[in-house]
């Protein structure tokens, strides 16, 4: 890979913005030879997504960042929101119906942050590599 490769799309703050990101990062990773990561990959972009979309207090009119960057040897999912509330990793309990999304992302992430962007707010992002056997 000679240079870096990245797909960057803004999104309304909307529910419905989930599977658009991910059909996004589905054509990325095809268009890049990566579609081994895909379920996985699609599963870390829909939970930062809907964290940004559920989670970010901003006004209304904020848009969500998505950009997916092509590494040599995988995949960065980043969301930007302008939100500065950092993400917390809850303890969920086996009852509750969400609180399991950060777990799920440091799980099938070779590893995940949150840090600065240009402009307010945060990106949460998170690698993922393609397994060599």
């Amino acid at each position: 890979m000679s240079e870096r490769e990245e797909v960057v799309r803004r999104w309304r703050r909307e529910a419905r913005c989930v599977p658009l990101a991910r059909a996004e990062l589905r054509k990325a990773l095809a268009g890049w030879g990566l579609s081994e990561l895909e379920e996985d990959a699609l599963l870390v972009a829909s939970e930062l997504v809907t964290n940004a979309v559920r989670h970010a207090v901003a006004p209304r009119d904020r848009e969500i960042e998505t950009r997916y960057v092509r590494l040599a040897s995988g995949v960065r999912v980043e969301v930007h929101d302008a939100s500065p509330a950092r993400p917390v990793v809850g303890a969920p309990h086996q009852d509750d119906d969400g609180g399991r999304g950060l777990h799920l992302v440091a799980t099938l992430a070779d590893r995940w942050a949150v840090g600065e962007r240009v402009g307010p707010g945060k990106r949460v992002w998170a690698e993922l590599s393609v397994k060599v056997t």
